[in-house]
């Protein structure tokens, strides 16, 4: 038999059977239906479930994923498909990489995604080296992106459905962990996802999706910064453009860049009455400095902290970028840098903001990553 026709589901050379694929199960139904796919399929699945969290706050949490719930939701869905499954504790590691430096750019008046933070270690880096141990030859998760096997070795692709493509969230995927990464929800759209959950007989069948950051209750950002970083709060001025005060704030924490709701403003003296938005945030002199839509566009940002899966190019290359995981694509082209890289867009892009991710995509079609980086703060 010819190596193309050994391959099983996974491209790998051997039997179902034979294969070893650790799941990481956060107990929400994509990570469920992920291991009851592969169980069905026959492969040999370990389910691995992540306590990020004191179990204190996550007790009765709803909404959000790796809480005391979760926990206990991935063990009766890895009862249910007859596999072993295990519960680490990655709390120290989690606070460390990903709450910490949640708070930190927080305080440097810049917009975090946590997410991206935790895919980057906590998940795809040591969660990846457990499943090794382990003796698995894969560890396969719930997200909506596709692993696609390309002329130089698998590429990371959007989701099919677009409703659900999670790629924003995955460009720090290296090209290491991608050879052993794998994605069986990437093809399918979520309501065939809740059909299968179904037809599994599975618990997380109708559990809502996870709409909030696991390690923050209620939506509620601030607080969580404020124990850990207290002088993100502090209060300061609200100023326009020319530097005049309009209002005062309770903390640059509560405030991004493009932010036009909840800016409190009080007699505007001297300053045009159009609608205003935050333009920057000085966290040096706890300025929150608002100014007219017009002064939110962007003709090109730099980025830090690249990762790039495509082979290295020279001079300015043509892409499509997006620096909000809920936006649409924008072309733009890249030219990467020794500090970095620099994406100049075809059209001002309004409400960049410093530490959110932009994720650069294919020309041709806006179906592959190629890589992207972290928005840095302008001089």
């Amino acid at each position: 038999m010819s190596r193309a026709t050994s391959l099983n589901s996974l491209g790998i050379d051997k039997a179902p059977a034979d294969t070893r694929v650790v799941v990481a199960m956060s107990g929400g139904v994509d990570s469920s239906v992920t291991a009851a796919l592969l169980k069905e399929q026959g492969y040999d699945v370990v389910g691995v479930t992540l306590q990020l969290y004191d179990h204190g706050v996550a007790v009765g949490k709803t909404g959000a994923c790796c809480a005391g719930q979760d926990i206990q939701d991935a063990r009766q869905v890895a009862e249910r498909l007859s596999i072993p499954h295990y519960v680490l504790d990655y709390e120290s590691r989690f606070r460390a990489e990903v709450m910490e430096s949640f708070a930190d750019a927080y305080a440097r008046g810049e917009t975090p995604v946590p997410c991206i933070a935790c895919n980057r270690t906590v998940k795809f880096r040591d969660l990846l080296k457990t499943a090794r141990e382990l003796g698995a030859e894969a560890l396969a998760t719930g997200h909506y992106v596709r692993r696609v096997i390309g002329e130089a070795g698998p590429e990371l692709h959007r989701g099919a459905d677009p409703a659900r493509d999670q790629s924003y969230f995955l460009f720090g995927t290296t090209r290491e962990q991608l050879e052993f990464l794998r994605f069986p929800l990437g093809d399918l759209p979520k309501r065939e996802t809740r059909a299968l959950a179904g037809r599994f007989d599975l618990v997380v069948a109708d559990k809502p999706d996870s709409q909030d950051i696991c390690f923050v209750p209620n939506g509620n950002y601030a607080s969580v910064v404020q124990k850990l970083r207290p002088e993100a709060v502090e209060p300061g001025d609200i100023v326009d453009m020319a530097g005049s005060v309009v209002g005062r704030h309770e903390g640059i924490v509560r405030y991004t860049v493009g932010q036009r709701r909840g800016l409190a403003l009080g007699g505007r003296d001297g300053t045009d009455n159009d609608p205003l938005y935050v333009v920057r945030l000085e966290p040096a002199t706890r300025r929150v400095v608002v100014g007219p839509r017009s002064a939110l566009g962007r003709d090109k940002i730099t980025l830090y902290d690249v990762n790039w899966l495509d082979a290295p190019h020279e001079g300015r290359l043509p892409v499509q970028v997006r620096v909000r995981s809920s936006q649409s694509l924008r072309r733009a082209e890249i030219e990467l840098t020794d500090e970095g890289a620099v994406v100049r867009f075809a059209e001002p892009e309004v409400g960049v903001s410093p530490g959110q991710a932009c994720v650069v995509y294919d020309a041709a079609t806006g179906s592959r990553v190629l890589g992207g980086g972290f928005i840095r703060r302008s001089p």
